[in-house]
């Protein structure tokens, strides 16, 4: 059973093991709208065999938050028409391109293409890849689009971030409910994971317009509006602590003096984040 959120609104946990990431159902009176297709074939199909055991209009659509592999390869099984921002397409006609053993994982994974993270992942999701089969987003969109339900509306819109530049969010006006999928997580596709201070803030200042009482990432639990933006606020501040910094031990230092305190696991991993941003700009 997908777990509900409001009275239009089911989710999927993610699923850390195989690096399933969330994905939603909203229901209107007219089709409902799947959001992200999955990681697999077989994560398509458990939410596909989910849904058919409910009450509800059919599923129609599918919007893709972004182009990473874990929310895109079970497009084709769900089989339904797609959306997704223009440049979400374009990523996925690349990556229908390659090909996906193990041989072809490994090669990208030394050239620097393919992360050693996401190659495992695949692998362990998928231990054979002869079935799998890519599919591009039949529709597209540049900035922003509405879509109605019946009774229900899903707004759509492009937001960027260090993430994926393509990272689309879905919010639920009528519920007050959005799903960011993985806007506002770490580059990890270019070295050392990081953050950049201003894309962060402008893509927190995108986020922050709309009044939601619940948030879904792609691969963690609900976040209730206190708890998000008590991670997001802290985050923030974070960048702004650590500003031009390149040299971690300063970082470290400037928050110690701005604090009084030394930075716990979590904030000092955060603060190599930016200071690692910082230094790819250096580059």
């Amino acid at each position: 059973m997908l777990k509900k959120l409001g009275n239009r609104v089911h989710y999927m946990p993610q699923y850390s093991e195989t690096d399933r990431p969330t994905l939603g159902l909203v229901c209107g009176d007219n089709f409902s709208l799947i959001i992200d297709s999955g990681n697999s074939p077989a994560h398509a199909r458990d939410f596909l065999n989910l849904i058919e055991k409910m009450e509800i209009a059919p599923a129609k659509l599918v919007v893709i938050t972004h182009w990473h592999w874990d929310h895109i390869f079970g497009m084709k099984t769900m089989d339904l028409l797609t959306i997704s921002h223009d440049e979400t397409k374009k990523k996925i006609e690349y990556l229908k391109t390659l090909t996906w053993d193990d041989a072809s994982l490994d090669s990208r994974v030394e050239t620097g293409e393919e992360i050693e993270f996401c190659s495992n992942m695949i692998k362990r999701e998928m231990p054979t890849r002869d079935h799998l089969e890519l599919r591009a987003p039949d529709l597209t969109f540049n900035n922003k689009i509405e879509i109605n339900l019946g009774g229900v509306t899903c707004v759509v819109e492009h937001v960027g971030g260090v993430h994926a530049q393509d990272s689309s969010i879905i919010y639920i006006p009528d519920e007050k409910i959005m799903f960011l999928g993985d806007c506002i997580y770490q580059d990890f596709y270019s070295g050392e994971w990081s953050y950049d201070q201003k894309e962060l803030a402008m893509l927190l200042d995108k986020i922050k317009k709309y009044d939601v009482n619940v948030y879904l990432t792609g691969h963690q639990d609900p976040k209730t509006h206190t708890e998000m933006w008590s991670l997001l606020d802290d985050l923030t501040s974070l960048g702004e602590i650590v500003g031009e910094e390149t040299s971690l031990d300063s970082a470290v230092a400037k928050f110690n003096e701005i604090r009084s305190i030394m930075p716990n696991e979590e904030q000092l991993e955060y603060i190599q984040n930016f200071v690692c941003g910082n230094q790819k700009k250096l580059l």
